[in-house]
């Protein structure tokens, strides 16, 4: 029979195999099952640790049957068949119901499937899937590794591994496979040919074998990525823009004479950067990120005044309204009558700030969006409600995208495609990205760094606080708290929920960030995530009893956030208690201590973002984690590490390396799974920068890719799917 990686798995495994593995694994195609990578490989009483289970995963171990015993149950009818199998690392039993296993002998080695259980403090498989590796069975399980496949309830791995060995006695062999790499680019860096690659990662005969395999695959994902991003880049570079040239004389010099401080040296030079690529007629893609207070709305408030200068509009898009609300002041505040052009206090060689957003009263949003439409609002700062119909742009030349990772990316295209001729794009995130990151994710975007934080900042000192272990812990973190207040300094306690009966843990003010906490987190037997309004009760009449509360969250009418952050702003509130809202741009220097309950619910970066809000002054300050979790788990080491540093390109890894890389990778985005399998943004770095060099290679030649049909195919198959729309889009 023919097969080429198009052919329907049904033609090659059977109907029922086929729709099974369809169904479950979202396999359908030969490609796919080719594609379908070992998650590890098996040696018998090697590699699979018994006692390294935990309770709830899903695997398949490699195990040596020790005792089988058979009785009849006490308290209903029937039998019980429990079966002890080790791997000379620990012992699990298997239990069956009423059934019978005479194959299930002691000494027989097998694998067996199943969902990890625990009873009287053992862990046990209950009525298990299994496949003994008998006298009878092909050389697959004679093999000197044994591939164990990612599996569900309804596709065993040993049923993928034997659909694996019926493709290549169908086809032959893997010789149909044709090799997508350039025969010079392999040479360039030893790979091995697809065929032998996907043999040996399927099929291998020694350790050395999948560690070649597993190195020229990863290269296939790395490379098709990166020509994806290489091409954006390209066709980017190729679109039609406005050039928007710096005007001595003009705002940005206005800007620069009325800021209170000294820009650092990192802000002149990222300011440099974008001056330039504003100055040119193909429009700007550059990815702004820095540490928490390294002073990117100043830089980005610069490039806004130099295409105000230059005749055009900027937008400014910020995740909630607080924060819109907070730029919006902030920048009025800095431009003073220059924001009011057209006002009797104003200064008419300025321009106007406008603020949009869904709560405007329908006067005032008529008025914001005449000022927008005619061009006479140079500045427009607001929230979603800037991608709605009918907000129209006289004349938009830069969008700028506040807290990227708030935001769809549909949402982020949606306004960029509201200029006549593609805007600049200045996108900008206090979430340092690992390198890597940046290559992969961001690859169509040039990338500056803000690292420098204004000189006179006071730093924070950060503890985490076991308050079940150590109750004592928490009692002094309120004395501490006091002890600011008494000081003439503030602070902030955050919660991850609202109160008042709702049920998520999200602010609805405040989308979900990408980062999430682990799992292990919210468990299901945890209690509720505390909430602001119950806290807040607590805090008043218990440790904080006599201080002045104010509570701050999403449900709140913007009338009443605005009215709330004034009061905090002017020292009218001691202790705000808030969700995440007041995770981003919130900046009030002369709050110093800042209290997150339960901090093992929320992220990495979500943790270093709040952590931000605090010591924006001259003061010292304190940021104190709360949990209920013991330090000794996963989430209390992330915790930890939290604490441990400040350095927000360190916490970024830290970050990469608790959660799913494909979620990174944009596949929770794109809604599909991710097409990256084996590429590690950790353990890669080299090969990532190595394949986007050899993409731009690829793409400078005067043919392309017209001379590797192969390699063409490949891009093309990722760039019609929801994964190269994502990457796109970003």
């Amino acid at each position: 029979m023919a097969v080429t990686l198009e052919t329907p798995l049904s033609r090659v495994l059977g109907a029922k195999t086929a729709k099974a593995m369809a169904e479950s694994l979202e396999l359908h195609t030969v490609r796919d099952l080719l594609r379908h990578y070992p998650r590890r490989y098996a040696r018998r009483g090697e590699m699979t640790r018994l006692d390294d289970l935990q309770v709830g995963d899903r695997v398949t171990v490699l195990a040596q049957v020790r005792r089988v015993t058979t009785r009849k149950m006490r308290n209903r009818p029937g039998s019980l068949t429990e079966v002890t199998v080790g791997d000379g690392a620990g012992e699990m039993q298997l239990v069956f119901f009423n059934r019978k296993h005479g194959n299930l002998r002691e000494g027989a080695w097998g694998l067996f499937a199943g969902t990890v259980g625990e009873y009287r403090r053992a862990k046990q498989f209950a009525h298990p899937d299994f496949h003994l590796i008998t006298g009878d069975d092909d050389e697959d399980w004679a093999r000197a590794l044994i591939p164990i496949y990612p599996a569900t309830k309804d596709v065993s791995s040993w049923v993928v591994q034997k659909s694996i060995r019926l493709l290549l006695d169908a086809s032959g062999g893997f010789g149909f496979v044709e090799d997508p790499l350039p025969e010079d680019l392999r040479a360039r860096h030893g790979l091995p040919s697809l065929p032998a690659a996907l043999l040996d990662v399927h099929r291998p005969t020694s350790q050395d074998d999948v560690d070649r395999a597993a190195e020229r695959l990863k290269w296939d994902e790395a490379l098709t990525l990166q020509l994806v991003l290489a091409a954006r880049r390209r066709a980017a570079a190729l679109e039609p823009g406005t050039a928007r040239p710096r005007r001595p004389g003009g705002l940005l010099d206005a800007v620069d004479a009325a800021l209170p401080f000294t820009l650092t040296e990192g802000q002149r030079a990222v300011g440099e950067e974008l001056a330039a690529e504003l100055s040119r007629d193909s429009p700007m893609h550059r990815l702004l990120q820095g540490e928490v207070g390294s002073g990117k709305t100043v830089v980005a408030l610069r490039a806004m005044a130099q295409v105000v200068d230059a005749g055009g509009q900027a937008a400014l898009l910020a995740p909630t309204e607080v924060l819109a609300a907070q730029h919006a002041r902030s920048i009025g505040a800095m431009l003073g009558p220059l924001a009011r052009a057209g006002e009797l206090d104003g200064d008419p060689a300025g321009t106007r700030v406008v603020l949009l957003t869904g709560s405007l009263r329908a006067a005032a949003r008529r008025e914001a969006r005449a000022a927008v439409a005619d061009g006479s609002a140079g500045i427009v700062v607001g929230t979603h409600a800037l991608l709605q119909e009918g907000v129209d742009f006289a004349d938009l030349g830069l969008v700028v995208v506040d807290e990227q990772h708030r935001f769809g990316v549909e949402q982020r295209d949606a306004l960029r495609a509201k200029g006549d001729r593609p805007p600049h794009v200045l996108v900008m995130t206090a979430t340092p990205i690992p390198r890597t990151v940046a290559m992969t994710v961001y690859g169509d975007l040039e990338t500056s760094v803000l690292r420098q934080l204004p000189s006179g900042r006071g730093g924070v000192a950060s503890s985490v606080v076991p308050a079940s272990d150590k109750p004592a812990w928490l009692d002094r973190a309120w004395e501490r708290l006091r002890e600011e207040v008494a000081a003439g300094r503030q602070a902030y306690v955050v919660c991850p929920r609202i109160g008042d009966d709702d049920t998520g843990d999200a602010d609805t003010d405040a989308p979900d960030d990408a980062d999430g906490a682990p799992e292990e987190a919210a468990g299901g037997d945890r209690r509720p995530p505390l909430a602001v309004l119950d806290v807040a009760e607590a805090l008043d009449q218990g440790p904080l009893a006599g201080l002045r509360l104010a509570v701050l969250h999403g449900r709140m009418t913007p009338e009443a956030k605005e009215a709330t952050m004034r009061a905090f702003a002017a020292r009218e509130v001691d202790v705000l208690v808030a969700t995440t809202v007041v995770e981003v741009g919130v900046d009030v220097p002369n709050a110093t201590v800042m209290v997150v309950m339960d901090a093992d619910r929320f992220g990495v970066s979500q943790l270093h973002q709040l952590r931000g809000r605090v010591a924006r002054g001259k003061h010292q300050g304190l940021c104190l984690l709360v949990t209920e979790l013991p330090l000794t788990t996963a989430t209390g080491a992330r915790l930890t590490a939290v604490a441990s540093t400040s350095d927000g390109f360190e916490l970024a890894r830290v970050d990469l390396e608790t959660r799913r890389e494909g979620d990174v990778l944009g596949a929770a985005q794109s809604g599909r799974r991710s097409n990256v399998k084996l590429l590690s943004l950790l353990e890669d770095e080299e090969l990532i920068a190595a394949a986007r060099t050899e993409a731009a290679a690829l793409l400078a030649t005067d043919r392309g890719l017209a001379d590797h049909p192969g390699l063409a195919a490949e891009v093309a198959a990722l760039a019609t799917d929801e994964r190269a729309t994502y990457l796109e889009k970003a």
